[in-house]
């Protein structure tokens, strides 16, 4: 176990790219980036985790599922996972890569939203977005599928702790940060694309406000990359960055400036000042006060997966799948 060392947000400023050939120049300044920050602040900081923002390699700019998939979408592992894997084995580090639009030919129509973690031994685990931001994103969730056999939920054990992560949407929804909390995890990466109004900034607030609440009431760390482009870069959305990294109180222990733009902030993880707090703590220890059994609601199917004849998915599909759901809220009759 490495006890203590140093975690790195980088978020990124990148025109969005309209073809998957435009990829490799986000992946190549991305491993600058990498690169840039062990060596540099080597002389001051351990960096050993170095954690990316959702789009950082392709954004949804196309209306469709199919266009996204002969234009942006890619298969895992691929060439810039192996030059991530390479930069990892030679630093000793773990990179929580930003998103790609991923194809598998084992689900047809869909396109996933997903994070790969990459360590010195190579491609370690992939998240795939399990709540898609509504009605917008056309991306296939976990959910969707009763053959899905992958892990939804993956924590990896590792030198550095172990690792979760949840890709922005995701972070809305306590039962999914939790999910990740009870596996086991002790840092929980934040993969997101954060845009305006909900960002860094009161009185709306919700970027900093949920990556503190998330920390605190699962005991973990959080580090969280939120994207920095420019608006002329990610149109229609304007992204406000605030990059930052939370320790298992709610502590802010580093936090990008407010606004767009390409940075890196690191902070300090405590990896055996948190399992000494877990395990000392009677107080405010949520994990093990939860009475799981008095909250029901989980049992009442709420939003329904998409059936197979609705793939590919389209923003009307989820504004129905929206409106069935909503009608589980009312109650019997």
């Amino acid at each position: 176990m490495i006890a203590r060392y140093y975690a790195a947000a980088c978020q990124t400023d990148f025109p969005c790219p309209r073809k998957r050939e435009e990829i490799g120049l986000r992946t190549a300044r991305m491993c600058d980036l990498i690169e840039q920050t062990i060596v540099y602040y080597e002389p001051f900081f351990d960096v050993r985790l170095l954690v990316f923002p959702e789009f950082a390699h392709a954004a949804p700019v196309y209306d469709s599922v199919g266009q996204l998939q002969d234009q942006l979408a890619v298969e895992l592992p691929n060439e810039h996972t192996d030059r991530y894997a390479a930069l990892a084995r030679k630093h000793g580090c773990y990179i929580q890569t930003g998103t790609f639009l991923e194809v598998d030919p084992r689900y047809t129509d869909v396109v996933f939203n997903t994070t790969a973690l990459i360590g010195p031994t190579g491609l370690l685990s992939r998240y795939r977005k399990v709540n898609p931001w509504l009605p917008w994103e056309l991306h296939a969730s976990p959910h969707d599928f009763t053959c899905y056999d992958a892990d939804a939920f993956p924590v990896i054990d590792t030198e550095i702790g172990r690792l979760g992560v949840a890709i922005c949407y995701d972070w809305l929804f306590p039962e999914t940060i939790r999910q990740i909390a009870f596996k086991g995890a002790e840092i929980i990466c934040r993969v997101s694309a954060y845009m305006d109004p909900w960002g860094a900034t009161p009185p709306m607030d919700w970027w900093t406000i949920f990556n503190r609440v998330r920390a605190v009431e699962n005991t973990v760390y959080v580090v969280a990359a939120n994207q920095g482009a420019a608006l002329t870069h990610y149109p229609p959305f304007s992204w406000p960055g605030g990059s930052m990294v939370v320790d298992y109180d709610g502590r802010i222990l580093a936090q990008a400036d407010a606004g767009p733009g390409e940075k890196v902030i690191v902070g300090p993880i405590d990896l055996a000042s948190l399992r000494a707090e877990r395990e000392r703590r009677v107080g405010h220890d949520m994990r093990s006060h939860l009475r799981s059994e008095i909250h029901d609601y989980l049992q009442t199917p709420r939003f329904p997966a998409a059936r197979e004849d609705e793939h590919p998915l389209t923003a009307e599909i989820n504004r129905r799948r929206i409106q069935l759901a909503k009608r589980s809220l009312h109650g019997p009759g």
